[in-house]
């Protein structure tokens, strides 16, 4: 779909003037290109974000119920047996339970049609949600690391029978949730954060396991104290990296996907494309990536040569590149030299 955003009322093409050569700004031509991912162009790309995003909130849904009952059982355990990897565990869960309930409020603010106020969407609130679940998974890891610490210097005493049957239904329960989550774990980086998260669930459940039987098998009082560092060890560099690319999706940072230079060149491979600058390529959300560029094209380009450039520039950035929507100013050089970019 290509959208022709000119800053009049659109005209036929017959029936534009050339800007005079005197004028300090020349006609700008704004294009907008949406690569829809059905044939059914805009209206059928809509109904399969759609569909996913619906899918994706049952998914959560089922996977909450699951975890929020594990939360339960494990807390009950580890009051019971004084363990303290099941504890880390339980308070492991409890964050990913909330960072469920986050994910399943970003799967639903994603579906929200965009309006005046949001031209966008909710699109970045999966993002948000990530780097909040990312951030709790930090703080978590540091209180289990350090009441790890002091458990290895004094070990307490330690039930190991309700510690490896709690263990046990905390690994069974944490399958099935990975079960649930894994059809739609590559959907967004939404739904990457909550699989990740179970997934870690699932190791610390099994943590607790070998603690448990390493305890009663050997007599190992600090197992417990291992496994919890385990738990803290396994849940803090995941957290780091699903951090760091909700950061660099925030900050507008230019995708790992696109080569900046080589788009570039792609650019100005485009026959009548004389140079490009104001480059931008950012992500508003883990599958949509964005571009906005000025390119100067000479001063006796008429409105068909300037709509084909805009067609070859906007086929370019999403058949060469991974980029689902383009926005290009056409400008002659006299223009530029008038620019006042702050950036």
């Amino acid at each position: 779909m290509f959208d022709s955003n000119p800053t009049a009322p659109h005209e036929p093409t017959s029936s534009r003037v050339p800007a005079p050569a005197s004028s300090h700004i020349d006609e700008a031509v704004a294009h907008s290109h949406e690569h829809a991912h059905s044939a059914g162009g805009e209206q059928g790309g809509h109904s399969h974000d759609h569909s996913h995003a619906g899918a994706s909130t049952k998914r959560l849904g089922w996977a909450l119920a699951v975890t929020g009952a594990v939360v339960i059982a494990e807390l009950l355990g580890a009051f019971w047996s004084g363990s303290l990897s099941l504890a880390a565990d339980a308070g492991h869960m409890v964050v990913d339970a909330s960072g469920l309930v986050v994910a399943l409020v970003a799967a639903h603010l994603t579906r929200r049609p965009r309006d005046e106020k949001h031209t966008w969407g909710w699109a970045r609130s999966e993002v948000l949600a990530a780097a909040l679940q990312a951030g709790m998974l930090l703080i978590i890891s540091v209180m289990v690391a350090w009441e790890a610490a002091w458990r290895l210097a004094s070990p307490p005493k330690v039930e190991v029978g309700p510690m490896l049957l709690v263990g046990v239904i905390g690994l069974l329960a944490n399958v099935v949730s990975l079960a649930i989550l894994a059809g739609g774990r590559d959907a967004n980086l939404n739904m990457k954060a909550a699989f990740l998260e179970v997934a870690n669930d699932a190791l610390g459940s099994f943590a607790v396991i070998l603690a448990a039987g390493a305890e009663w098998a050997f007599g190992w009082a600090r197992a417990d104290a291992i496994a919890s560092l385990l738990i803290a060890v396994l849940m803090a560099p995941r957290a780091l990296s699903l951090l760091r690319r909700s950061l660099t999706i925030l900050m507008e940072q230019t995708p790992a996907t696109v080569d900046i230079t080589k788009l570039r060149a792609h650019m100005l491979d485009v026959d009548g494309v004389l140079d490009v600058h104001d480059l931008h390529v950012a992500a508003v959300s883990s599958h949509l990536v964005t571009v906005t560029a000025h390119v100067t094209v000479s001063e006796d380009s008429d409105g068909p040569s300037r709509d084909l450039i805009v067609h070859q520039l906007g086929e370019c950035a999403c058949h060469h590149f991974p980029i689902a929507h383009s926005t290009f100013q056409l400008e002659c050089a006299k223009h530029r030299e008038h620019e006042h970019l702050e950036h």
